[in-house]
C-alpha cells in the first residue's frame, strides 16, 4: 500500500466504523470489575442504545481491576525517523495491568485535551463538538493503582495510523481485567497529536501530501516496538511495577498500520510469540519462510476476505492461525473510534454496533492470548460459533 492509501484508510475510519449508539453502564462504583466475565455467547447481536452525554468505555468483564501508568521513553540510539531535527526517537506508553482488590478512586483521563483537538481538526475538521467531549470519555483504569499479586503475560499493542493510543483503551482493559499486563504505545508524528510530561503536544508530522509509505511507518514502528519491549523487560526496566511481567509470554497486536507492524516486529524479534493483526495491510510481507511457527491471528471486515494481501499473508503464516471476519464491521470497528466518531455527531453506514464489536474483539483477542500465552484451550477458536453469527471463521 502506498502514502495515499494509508492516508485514505486512515480518513475513511470515523465516518465506516461508527457503531449505532451504544448503552453504556452508570457512573457509580469506580472499582473495576464486578460484573461477570462476558463472552461472544453471552451478549445479544442486537445491542445498541445512546451515547450518554458524558460517555464511558464499556466496563472490563474480567476478575481484576485495571490499574495504568505512563511512560515516557527515550531511545538514546535512534533519532526520531521523521522529524530528525527532534532528537531522540521518543514514545508515549500507557501501561495497563491487574491491580489489587479493593482499588478505587478516580479513574484515569482518556487522552489530553489538546490530543482530542488535534484529533477533531484532522479527522473531523467540520465538527463542532468541543474536544472535551472526547477527552472526558469515562475510563475504568486507576492512575498508577497497586498491582495485583502475581506475575502476567505482556501484550504490546500499536494503534492505526493518525491515531492515538487511547483509541485501543477499551481492548488495553479487558486484557488487563484478564490478566495481562498491556502496554499500548504512542509513535510520535504519525498520530494526531502526542502529548510529552512536560505538556507539550506534537503534532502530526506525516499527515500531509507526502511522505513515507505504509511499508516505511511499518518498519520504523517494528523498531519502536522492539524497544518497548527492550525497556520493560531488561536488566534495569523503564516501568517500576515490571516484576509483575512474565517475560517468557509475551504477545503484540495493533490495528490497522500497527497490526501490520506487529507482523512486521515478529519477523525480527523471537521474543514476540504471538500476534494479532486487526485490519491492516501487511505493508511489510509476512516472510516466505513465515514466522517461525509462531501463531497469528488475522481479524477483519468481511471486505478483507478478498483482498489479496491479505491472501498472501495467509498463505505464508506457518504456525496456527486463523482469519476472522466481521460482519457489518467497518475499518476500525476493533477499536474505541467508533465511540469517537459518535460523539463528533460522524454518521456511519456500518451496521456493526460499537458494543457488539467490542464485545467481539474482546472476545476472541483474549481468547487468542488465554490460548496461546497462558496455555488454556478456547474451543471459541476452534470454529463458527452460533452465539456469534456475525463472525466468520477461517481455519487452516
Amino acid at each position: 500500500m502506498n502514502r495515499p492509501r494509508l492516508l485514505a484508510a486512515a480518513a475513511a475510519s470515523l465516518v465506516l466504523v461508527l457503531g449505532p449508539a451504544l448503552t453504556l453502564p452508570a457512573v457509580g462504583a469506580s472499582s473495576a470489575p464486578a460484573a461477570p466475565a462476558t463472552s461472544a455467547a453471552s451478549v445479544p447481536a442486537s445491542a445498541s442504545a445512546s451515547v450518554a452525554a458524558a460517555a464511558q468505555l464499556p466496563r472490563p468483564t474480567g476478575p481484576h481491576a485495571v490499574g495504568r501508568s505512563t511512560l515516557h521513553l527515550v531511545d538514546a540510539d535512534r533519532p526520531d525517523p521523521w522529524v530528525p531535527s527532534a532528537g531522540a526517537r521518543q514514545l508515549m506508553v500507557s501501561m495497563y495491568y491487574p491491580a489489587r482488590p479493593g482499588t478505587g478512586g478516580p479513574t484515569a483521563p482518556y487522552m489530553t485535551t489538546e490530543e482530542a483537538r488535534l484529533l477533531l481538526e484532522l479527522r473531523a475538521p467540520d465538527s463542532a463538538v468541543p474536544p472535551e467531549t472526547l477527552s472526558g470519555v469515562r475510563t475504568w483504569a486507576h492512575p498508577d493503582a497497586r498491582p495485583a499479586r502475581g506475575r502476567f503475560p505482556l501484550v504490546v499493542l500499536s494503534p492505526g495510523f493518525t491515531f492515538q493510543r487511547a483509541t485501543l483503551t477499551g481492548l488495553a482493559e479487558e486484557l488487563a481485567a484478564r490478566g495481562y499486563v498491556v502496554a499500548v504505545v504512542d509513535h510520535p508524528y504519525e498520530n494526531a497529536g502526542t502529548t510529552l510530561p512536560d505538556g507539550q503536544t506534537l503534532p502530526c508530522a506525516l499527515c500531509g501530501e507526502t511522505g513515507p509509505d505504509g511499508s516505511a511507518v511499518a518498519e520504523s514502528r517494528a523498531k519502536d516496538l522492539s524497544f518497548v519491549v527492550d525497556r520493560l523487560t531488561g536488566r534495569h526496566p523503564a516501568w517500576r511495577y515490571a516484576r509483575v511481567i512474565d517475560t517468557e509470554r509475551i504477545g503484540m497486536g495493533g490495528h490497522s498500520v500497527g497490526g501490520a507492524s506487529t507482523a512486521a516486529t515478529m519477523a525480527a524479534d523471537a521474543r514476540v510469540r504471538a500476534g494479532v493483526n486487526m485490519d491492516g495491510t501487511f505493508h511489510v510481507p509476512v516472510p516466505d519462510t513465515g514466522l517461525g511457527g509462531r501463531p497469528f491471528l488475522m481479524l477483519g471486515q468481511q471486505a478483507r476476505t478478498d483482498d489479496r494481501d491479505w491472501n498472501e499473508a495467509w498463505a505464508h503464516l506457518d504456525g496456527w492461525k486463523r482469519w476472522l471476519s466481521f460482519a457489518g464491521a467497518g475499518h476500525s470497528s476493533f477499536t474505541d473510534v467508533p465511540l469517537l466518531a459518535e460523539l463528533a455527531a460522524i454518521p456511519d453506514p456500518a451496521t456493526l454496533p460499537y458494543e457488539r464489536s467490542q464485545v467481539l474483539t474482546r472476545a476472541y483477542v483474549t481468547a487468542f492470548f488465554d490460548l496461546h500465552l497462558k496455555g488454556v484451550p478456547q474451543p471459541l477458536l476452534d470454529g463458527p460459533s452460533p452465539a456469534s453469527p456475525e463472525v466468520t471463521v477461517r481455519l487452516p
